[in-house]
This record gives structure tokens, sequence and C-alpha cells, in this order.
């Protein structure tokens, strides 16, 4: 990987192995793509030690900033940095108009479906999604039924995860609409690719993702039915895994950040303790989850909610985003449903498409699912970060018969899916570059227009031949570079 010039060496990509996966860098002949030419030749005239020093740099500059999560698996929460990668990802123009097409007519389509959900239900009454399983579902919300929120826009602020297969085919992996984070991860990211390859930044014509919270304050403030409203950003407290994330953007859109201590409903309405007294809130960026908004409603044991609060928002006299209720359709059993939810409310089909999914809640899918476990991987319908699945070619025996024993017990809230070798991008590994796969997750905000910030967080999985990217379980980021 290094080539000798007289008595230095400059760090290459000439040794790179390819092996069979689907390379975002290289063709599978070896040639560089032509959104990394310019990034190719700026980074082999770096000394090898020039470009180990600057990824050092990126992660002293991440642990100074502050930008930690905290991981809860081992026993007690565990601060930790977000890794980076500094090798970017880059994406061409082009293709990155495809996932933009696409990311829109998803996110009509699902807000369509929530909008019916909770109302009409002509969906469920046609048969195209199973009611029972909507019914059945732990995110389906029955305070939510015949509510409208502002501008009728359920979810405002999405993240989905994409990721390609060996054909190089974007697919939808899972929707999130709920709180989706990570977003100051692609925003901090892109700074410190500013401090690293300012001038291979510059060059070669990379789409500002740095407005982001100028536009997410913009969406907020276009669901309030006031002029000049109030916004504040609803954080669980200092313990939540993101609670740096929400600092940060209630920080970035110049509001206040609040817990459940901050805010009282009173006359009416929901009100912010200030040292000047109380003053009114319009709009709540809410990063809680729907069933600890507000203990009168939901789960009376919650001490992070604020009582009283859904009466007032069902009353239009607050704007909540997202809207409680979105995540019936984070359910990963409805995901296998969302090419029919596409079709039906739009009479399109889906431009990206899912990846092929097992309902185990079906008596045909699920056997196919036992017979198979050992190749494919198993998910709950309602866990994230990496939890609650199966990676059945990496999981032993007994894992398979743990896996067999809670599909037959509970087949609802399983699905299953393929092993799919994830796309790859060189990641620095010691001196060169080695190969590690990633997934992408792009953000979309829903206010007067649908927006698809340009970029997004792309996950990497650190550990060589792992396939799982979330922070939580050992994967770190890269920045996302969309070309002109």
């Amino acid at each position: 990987m290094i080539q000798t010039q007289g008595q230095s060496t400059t760090f290459s990509f000439s040794d790179y192995g390819l092996e069979n996966f689907y390379d975002e860098m290289f063709t599978a002949d070896g040639q560089v793509r032509p959104g990394y030419e310019v990034f190719r030749r700026r980074v082999e005239q770096i000394s090898r030690e020039d470009l180990v020093s600057r990824q050092h740099a990126a992660e002293r500059a991440l642990m100074a900033m502050g930008i930690t999560f905290n991981v809860y698996s081992e026993g007690e929460g565990t601060e930790r940095i977000m890794p980076i990668d500094i090798i970017p990802r880059i994406i061409e123009a082009a293709e990155w108009a495809r996932l933009e097409q696409g990311l829109i007519q998803r996110i009509k389509a699902l807000n369509l479906f929530i909008h019916d959900v909770y109302n009409n239900q002509h969906i469920l009454n046609d048969g195209v999604v199973p009611r029972d399983l909507i019914e059945s579902s732990k995110c389906f919300l029955q305070p939510c039924i015949g509510l409208r929120p502002p501008k009728d826009i359920w979810c405002h602020i999405t993240g989905t995860d994409l990721i390609r297969g060996d054909d190089g085919q974007y697919m939808v992996l899972e929707d999130n609409l709920r709180c989706p984070s990570g977003v100051s991860y692609m925003l901090e990211n892109r700074e410190l690719s500013k401090q690293t390859f300012p001038e291979v930044l510059a060059r070669t014509g990379v789409r500002p993702v740095s407005d982001y919270p100028t536009r997410l304050l913009q969406m907020l403030q276009f669901i309030a039915d006031r002029p000049d409203p109030t916004v504040v950003v609803l954080t669980p407290g200092i313990y939540n895994s993101a609670y740096f994330e929400h600092s940060y953007l209630a920080q970035q859109m110049g509001v206040e950040l609040v817990d459940a201590r901050d805010l009282v409903v009173s006359g009416g309405y929901v009100k912010m303790r200030t040292t000047k007294g109380f003053q009114i809130v319009d709009v709540i960026y809410r990063r809680i989850d729907d069933t600890f908004l507000d203990p009168q409603t939901f789960n009376p044991e919650s001490l992070i909610g604020v009582p009283g609060l859904f009466d007032v928002y069902k009353k239009g006299r607050v704007a909540l985003a997202n809207a409680p209720g979105t995540g019936v359709a984070d359910d990963k059993v409805i995901y296998a449903y969302v090419p029919r939810i596409v079709k039906y409310y739009l009479g399109e089909d889906p431009i990206i498409p899912n990846v092929r999914t097992y309902i185990c809640g079906e008596t045909e899918d699920c056997e196919y699912v036992l017979d198979n476990i050992a190749q494919l991987v198993v998910k709950e319908a309602n866990e994230a970060g990496g939890y609650g699945m199966l990676i059945g070619p990496k999981a032993t025996a007994e894992d398979h018969d743990l896996f067999r024993r809670k599909i037959r017990e509970n087949p609802r809230n399983y699905i299953a899916q393929p092993t799919i070798s994830l796309s790859r991008v060189p990641c620095l590994v010691g001196n060169g570059a080695e190969g590690r796969h990633v997934d992408l997750r792009p953000y979309i905000l829903y206010g007067e227009d649908i927006n698809v910030i340009p970029g997004g967080l792309t996950r990497v999985a650190l550990r060589k031949g792992s396939l799982v990217v979330n922070s939580s379980q050992g994967g770190g980021g890269k920045d996302t570079w969309v070309l002109y």
C-alpha cells in the first residue's frame, strides 16, 4: 500500500483488496470511479505519516468537541466518541438525484399511510395491509385515532437507512420516523473534512450540509400557526445516549433545550419556565419516545414527559415533531408492506426497493425462516440500534435454536431478510486502506416541501468482516460527499 519515493513514502491505494464486494470507490476491475478521481489523486500525494496524523487529529477533535454517545449494553453507561474514518464516501450527482426522488416518494406515501391508519383506515378496509397487523403493533397508539396534526404532516424528520448489495443497487433497509438520531455526526463529520481535506473539498464540488439546522428550524416554524413561534427541543435529559445531539441542534438553531421540568401545561397551553416568567411554547421538537411524552395519556410511570401535553396538542395549541403515532410506520413488519403502501397511495412502483423480507406472522414465510435461519438476518419488529437481531451466518447453533423458540412463541414480532454483503468503502487501517462495510442514513425534512439533505451519515462497520454498522455495536461514521 506504500510507494517509496526517495526517503519519503506516500499513501497509495495500489494494493487495496477489492475481494468480492461492491466497492464505492473502485470498479470490479480496479478502476477508480469518476467521483473519486480528484480525491485519489490528492490523497496519493500525501505521505502515509501525514494521513495517519490527520486521522488522529480528527479523533482528538471529536473528543474535544464532546461528540460522544452512551452505551448501556455493558451493565452501566459508558461514554465513547463516535469513531470517524476520514476517507469519505462520495456519491455522484446523477446517482443522488435518483435517491432523492425515491426518498421523497417514500416519505410522501408513509405520511399518507400514517394519516389514513389513524383516520379513515381505507388501506385496512381494502385489505392492503392486514388490520390485525396494525392493531397488534406496539407503536399503534389508540389515543392518536382521529388525530389531525398541523398541516397533516406526521413524519417531519426521517432518517431512512439505505444499503447496496453486490449488484450496486440501493435498497431501503429500514425507516426511522420517530426520533431518528445521528444528524449531529453528519454535520461534525463535514466540519472535520473541511479541516482534513480542505483543498480536495474545494476542488471536488461537494454540496453543503451545514444549512441543516436552518432548514430544520424553518420546517419547525412552518408547522406552527402563530407568527414568530417559540420553538424548543425537548430532551429526556443528560443521561440519554443522544443528549449531545439534542443540545447541539438546539444551540445551532438558537432555540431553548428543555426537559420535562422546564415545561408545564397551564391555561390550555404548554408554557416554558423562564427567568421572566412563563412563556408559551408553539413547537416542540421532541426527542422523547411517543409513550413517554405525557404520563396522563400514555405511560403513567413516565418521569420525562409533560402531564397534559397531548390534550393541548390535540386542540392545536402546540405542534410536535414528529407527531405522536408515527412509530406505527417504524414497525419492521409494516416495512415489508411499504412497496404496497407506495402503490396504494401514489399509484407508483417504489423507486428504491425494499430488501426481500419474510414475515414470520405469515405461515409460509415463517416455515421458510425456521428452516433457513442459519442463512438469514432475523430482526425484532420494534428494536433498533442492532439489538434484538440475529445474523444467521455469524451465529452459533445455540443462537439459531434460541431465535427459533422466540419466533414460535411470538411470530408477529419477527421478520427475516437474506444476508446481504453491504457495499464497502476504503478505510484507513494502520498505514494503509482496507475495505469496510457501510450503509447510508440520509435525513429528510417534511415541511412546506420535502427536502432531502444532500449527504447523510455513512455508518461504517469498523470491525473487519462485520456487517453491523451501529455505533452501539462497534460501528463508526464517514463524511458523505454528494457532488454537484
